[in-house]
């Protein structure tokens, strides 16, 4: 990862994303209004690399799960359509693979407070009610949007890890085994699934949010500790997100064709993506929480880290939720070209003679307008040597050349380090990577697994409050 710049840089980093931004400065949590009122839905990282003879994508949603949240414990929506896309080619963002993903959750169990002496759950209502009810789901494989598959039926989710006392007395996890081992890494208890046909595999259910950012100094005039002297505080630590997880054999994120390792090579280059989409028509009931009908319309995405974040003026934030990558040129293509932030790094006075940021390649004057040198970096072209056409929000990722962003997005296993998103698009954005602008927090507040799905663990309820 890049050196660090001086404190002051860290001060315009924050600066810069609340300027633009006005919402949360994590990958994307909450960053328009609408999904902001929308949290099940709400897509906030995405993550896609190259792992062995694999693609691996982590789709995240909801964000800021505090883990002790019962008794109502964060879930997917039974409601929602998620889905993970895949483009192909250099030349076309339409769907090559899509994988839907659709949730279904079982009753609570029933307690009669006018019959305890016939628990229906053998005394165990409480904890089941506590721990929330069971949910499952399907994944249907879409080929260029046709011939939908089912390839899982009825999957476990991974369930909230509230705490030891439901660990053993709702999930009846033995003494001496933790959640993760029971529910991920024994495979006679765990939830990962295998995909039909030999095409991989899958999980779904809560993890450690991998992202990393001192939000409180960001919201506090950009006061950084950076700057103030202090240390660096990640805002981000004890909250989980809930996980999508995909592993794909790279054959079959390649069409079929086997990925030929080496240099730079557009048609085994892929465009990957996530979306949530609810029905168009909600109608509420008296009995009855609702009833949902008509075309599904998509409410959230991601694919890029930050880009509706920071780049996207909060006005077309709604807009650019729900449409399509493909679209992004004709709908957004100003933003990226001539990008906000430069124009308040500028009034901040961060480009004048002394500032942390005088040394940028052409001034700010060089910097607010004309920014092909951010579609090329994006899109792996230029000097990273692809010949990218379609150009949108999608995390490109070179199937035969080793993962490192903005070439996919990558968990470092077994490590703390997340790769450092936040600098190197902050700094390509305000200094054409010439400088780099950091925001102090580049470690995770857990060890990522070594292993599918190689988020870590969720924290605890129970045992451990938001932070601790």
């Amino acid at each position: 990862m890049m050196k660090r710049m001086i404190r002051t840089s860290a001060a315009l980093a924050a600066l810069t994303i609340l300027g633009t931004a006005g919402t949360a400065m994590a990958s994307s949590h909450g960053e328009a209004p609408a999904i902001g009122e929308d949290p099940r839905a709400d897509n906030t990282d995405l993550y896609a690399w190259v792992e062995g003879q694999n693609l691996v994508i982590l789709a995240n949603y909801i964000p800021l799960e505090e883990p002790a949240a019962g008794p109502n414990w964060h879930k997917f929506s039974d409601d929602v359509l998620y889905e993970i896309h895949i483009a192909r080619g250099p030349n076309s963002l339409d769907d090559a693979l899509t994988y839907q993903i659709r949730f279904s959750s079982s009753p609570y169990p029933v307690v009669d407070p006018a019959n305890m002496q016939a628990p229906v759950g053998g005394g165990k209502e409480f904890f089941s009610q506590l721990s929330g009810s069971k949910q499952t789901y399907s994944v249907t494989k879409l080929v260029d949007g046709k011939n939908p598959t089912i390839i899982v039926q009825n999957a476990p989710v991974a369930p909230p890890n509230v705490g030891p006392r439901t660990n053993s007395i709702a999930y009846e996890i033995p003494a001496g085994t933790t959640y993760e081992q029971f529910f991920v890494d024994e495979s006679g208890t765990s939830v990962i699934r295998s995909l039909n046909g030999g095409e991989g595999r899958v999980f779904a259910g809560p993890r450690d949010d991998g992202f990393s950012v001192d939000l409180g100094a960001v919201f506090d005039l950009a006061g950084l500790e950076t700057v103030l002297g202090g240390t660096p505080y990640d805002n981000v630590s004890g909250y989980n997100v809930h996980t999508i997880a995909l592993e794909i054999p790279l054959t079959v994120a390649n069409g079929g064709t086997a990925v030929v390792p080496g240099t730079a090579n557009d048609a085994q280059t892929i465009g990957v993506w996530a979306s949530a989409s609810r029905r168009k028509t909600r109608i509420l009931r008296k009995k009855e929480a609702h009833d949902d009908f008509g075309p599904w319309v998509q409410v959230s995405r991601l694919g890029l880290p930050l880009i509706n974040e920071a780049v996207i003026g909060i006005q077309d934030k709604d807009k650019f939720n729900r449409t399509h990558p493909k679209d992004d040129v004709a709908n957004f293509g100003a933003y990226i070209l001539n990008p906000v932030i430069v124009r308040d790094a500028e009034f901040a006075g961060f480009y004048a003679a002394g500032g942390p940021l005088a040394g940028c390649p052409g001034g700010a004057a060089g910097l607010k307008s004309n920014r092909t040198d951010i579609i090329d970096i994006i899109s792996l072209n230029g000097a990273l040597g692809h010949n990218i056409t379609a150009i949108g929000d999608v995390l490109r990722v070179d199937l035969g050349i080793a993962s490192t962003f903005p070439n996919g997005r990558k968990v470092n296993k077994g490590t703390n380090k997340e790769e450092d998103v936040t600098d190197v698009e902050l700094s390509l954005l305000l200094c054409k990577l010439a400088a780099p602008v950091a925001d102090g927090v580049d470690t995770n507040d857990a060890t990522f697994k070594s292993t599918f799905p190689y988020l870590a663990p969720p924290w605890e309820g129970s045992t451990r409050g938001k932070g601790e």
